[in-house]
């Protein structure tokens, strides 16, 4: 089975995140970019702590998954405060000189339904980025009642992403 044919995910259009610009009918958009540092050394790191979970991790969120690196057809199952199981499997990855990272899509069981991408990219002024690109809609009774705060949630989580993302490159800053 292919990551990207449709099967167990709850939305149309798996792997649309791809498209910056995106954003199916009847979903909420989320289009976060935080600047993380400067240099080839930063890039590397951060796309390296993106890949290996390790930047959700240190978020504080549990990133359930027998895989060591994010890769189309991983499944992964966010834990969040211990309350919260979101089933996810990753549609694609990217990997080029100046680009790095993954999207994964939501499964059955998941508070939300739709699609999050986590991209580092390095400009041509040599600056380090994170942007993280999200369709999504409630799914269960207590998402779709919270209403706007999830979508605060969400915000605030990617913004706590390039925080930590800039701290955890923070060694590789070059001055």
């Amino acid at each position: 089975m292919s990551a990207t044919d449709g099967a167990d995910f709850t939305y149309d259009h798996v792997g649309a995140t791809r498209d910056a610009d995106f954003c199916p009918p009847g979903f909420h958009r989320l289009h976060v970019r935080a600047r993380i540092g400067e240099g080839e050394a930063v890039f590397r790191r951060a796309a390296e702590a993106l890949g290996t979970w390790e930047m959700h991790r240190t978020v504080g969120v549990g990133m359930d998954t027998g895989a060591d690196r994010a890769a189309p057809g991983v499944d992964v199952t966010v834990r969040l405060a211990g309350l919260v199981k979101a089933p996810c499997r990753v549609v694609w990855t990217v990997d080029e000189d100046r680009r790095s990272g993954w999207a994964y899509g939501t499964l059955d069981g998941h508070p939300e339904c739709g699609e999050e991408a986590f991209v580092v990219d390095r400009t041509g002024d040599g600056t380090v980025w994170l942007t993280i690109r999200a369709f999504s809609r409630p799914a269960k009774w207590y998402t779709r009642a919270s209403g706007p705060a999830t979508r605060g949630l969400q915000h605030a989580y990617a913004h706590r992403c390039g925080t930590v993302l800039r701290r955890l490159c923070a060694p590789h800053t070059e001055f």
